[in-house]
């Protein structure tokens, strides 16, 4: 009992502190003008109010992307605290990511309520601090694979550190920054990411990101000798999901790519039984929910799947921005 309270302290701790950090620096920012205080020359030839309406799915093409980085934000702040308290925190560097996808999913919050068509600068330092944090959480899990005896055996890879879970984080700074380039492009008509096409960019990134997931829970759901006939979802829906991103990334301009979108809420609703299906998985050992102090922390990860609907969210935001810009 007293290591379910330290662990309800703790996240409790963490989400705190991202308030405290993150709060104060957003509440205010004298230099932000509202949207219809700052309207934009349209582009020659273009009505304005057609510029008018592009603009605003830019900014809610955005807005989902703030919602796919929130996500992704809080299903690592569930699961690392979980996974590292089960490390007993050994390494002080195991506290970073709760602190920092805690800030990451209070920025992310913000921005998914601002509807203002420009740049934030405390969203973009958290953001590409939960990138740097992705990378070098990557980096301390491949060391700490590496260095157990046997190297990169398939023992180690399926009990030393997940080597795939820190790029969730790094996805949700990644998603995150794009946001907020997206909001501040210039151009009514094609809306770009560094001089690039803004919802194929977009696209390209979160199908390998499925990929990479799908990856992942290939991995552990091998460990689980794929018991379970569902177990087999994970590994083949979200690969196809990356497919139809990466045609769309690749393919010609003024497609509807209705199937696509139909295909990104598909693996939502994947995400969100994935945690009712890891839910059962802890039910299922020994002393089931009434133990829960013990199985959340030795059964299937619960706040795992949430990624694939966070990467859905992405995907879905792409796909809406291509239908608005069919050029972006």
């Amino acid at each position: 009992m007293n290591r379910a309270v330290d662990l309800a302290l703790l996240g409790g701790a963490a989400v705190a502190l991202s308030g405290l950090m993150v709060g104060p620096i957003l509440a205010t920012d004298p230099k932000r003008i509202p949207l219809q205080h700052q309207p934009r020359r349209p582009e020659s030839g273009l009505p304005v109010r057609r510029a008018r309406q592009q603009e605003a799915a830019t900014v809610r093409a955005a807005r989902g992307l703030n919602r796919a980085a929130g996500t992704l934000a809080a299903s690592v702040l569930a699961d690392s605290s979980i996974e590292h308290y089960r490390g007993s925190f050994k390494n002080r560097a195991m506290v970073t990511p709760l602190i920092v996808s805690a800030m990451t999913l209070a920025t992310s919050i913000h921005g998914t309520s601002d509807m203002r068509p420009s740049a934030h600068k405390a969203r973009d330092i958290t953001y590409l601090l939960a990138a740097a944090t992705g990378l070098l959480g990557t980096g301390f899990h491949f060391y700490n694979v590496g260095k157990r005896v046997g190297g990169f055996s398939w023992q180690n890879l399926f009990y030393g550190a997940p080597l795939g879970a820190p790029m969730a984080i790094l996805l949700s700074g990644l998603l995150g920054f794009c946001s907020e380039r997206l909001r501040e492009s210039r151009s009514a008509s094609r809306p770009e990411i560094f001089h690039l096409p803004a919802g194929r960019t977009i696209a390209a990134v979160t199908g390998a990101g499925l990929l990479g997931t799908s990856g992942e829970a290939g991995l552990l759901h091998f460990r689980g000798a794929y018991h379970n006939p569902f177990m087999a979802v994970p590994v083949t829906l979200p690969p196809i999901g990356a497919v139809l991103l990466m045609r769309a990334a690749a393919g010609k301009a003024g497609r509807e790519h209705a199937f696509s979108r139909v295909w990104m809420r598909l693996l939502a609703l994947v995400g969100l039984a994935g945690v009712a299906f890891h839910a059962y998985g802890v039910s299922r050992n020994m002393g089931g929910w009434r133990n829960w102090s013990q199985n959340v922390l030795n059964g299937p990860p619960i706040p795992a799947p949430p990624s694939f609907a966070g990467l859905a969210l992405a995907g879905l935001a792409a796909l809406g921005l291509m239908k608005e810009h069919p050029h972006a």
